[in-house]
């Protein structure tokens, strides 16, 4: 295959430096929430000293620990009033339901997709919409798997709405599951988020719903793989 010229201008990457880019884009950045899972089995391995298996042992879990807080590009899409997903997973419910108290939005169903992500799955969070953050609320709960359909009100949970700049509500909950102890949002109220933003993160095995206005079309089905901040979930009503 022929080689790809080097655009005008830019200075060509040799050996070691060639081989970093190469590196850089075939491996996901680390989310900063991670790196305390990642630096404490690297130590490990690092003063395991002629101790072969717990060498390795670090090193394995560093970089499964490593896999599971990756934190790859995305690039959402520009159509207008469309909502995309707000997490890597699978799409578990397609239905309508009230929206979570503590957000004050009335106990009118309304439309709602949840996405289950395993393990395996990409955890950080990103903005479903463009918008301003009018809340975000925390509540404690339990820790039920998250692929049960009851986890959306049982688990522990923060819940986050979102105001487009035509005046749409979104809410979008990160849900804590089986093996989810923590829940990150690094965002705060009266914040300014593009779309795709990435806003928060769940560490290990959780679930995110989202609640869309009233008229919205829903564009996705029961099964469906989503990626976060690209796959389009509905659109909102004009």
């Amino acid at each position: 295959m022929a080689r790809r010229p080097t655009p005008p201008g830019t200075p060509e990457r040799t050996g070691l430096g060639h081989v970093a880019d190469l590196v850089r884009d075939a491996i996901p950045p680390l989310h900063p929430a991670g790196l305390p899972f990642v630096a404490a089995p690297l130590a490990v391995a690092a003063l395991a000293g002629r101790r072969t298996w717990l060498r390795r042992t670090g090193l394995a879990t560093a970089a499964a620990t490593a896999a599971f807080f990756r934190h790859p590009h995305r690039v959402p899409p520009s159509r207008p009033n469309v909502v995309v997903a707000p997490a890597d997973g699978q799409i578990a419910l397609v239905d309508t339901e009230v929206p979570p108290a503590e957000v004050n939005l009335g106990d009118r169903p309304l439309p709602r997709v949840s996405i289950f992500l395993s393990v395996l799955d990409v955890h950080v969070q990103r903005t479903p919409v463009s918008g301003t953050v009018r809340e975000i609320v925390y509540r404690r709960g339990q820790f039920r798997s998250a692929d049960l359909p009851e986890a959306s009100a049982v688990n522990e949970r923060n819940t986050m709405l979102l105001e487009t700049d035509s005046g749409q509500l979104v809410t979008v909950v990160q849900i804590a599951g089986l093996l989810a102890r923590r829940i990150v949002c690094d965002v705060r109220v009266e914040d300014r988020l593009a779309i795709g933003d990435t806003y928060g993160l769940i560490r290990f095995g959780s679930r995110v719903d989202t609640y869309f206005p009233a008229g919205t079309t829903l564009l996705v089905e029961p099964g469906q793989r989503t990626v976060g901040g690209e796959t389009v979930l509905a659109e909102l009503p004009s």
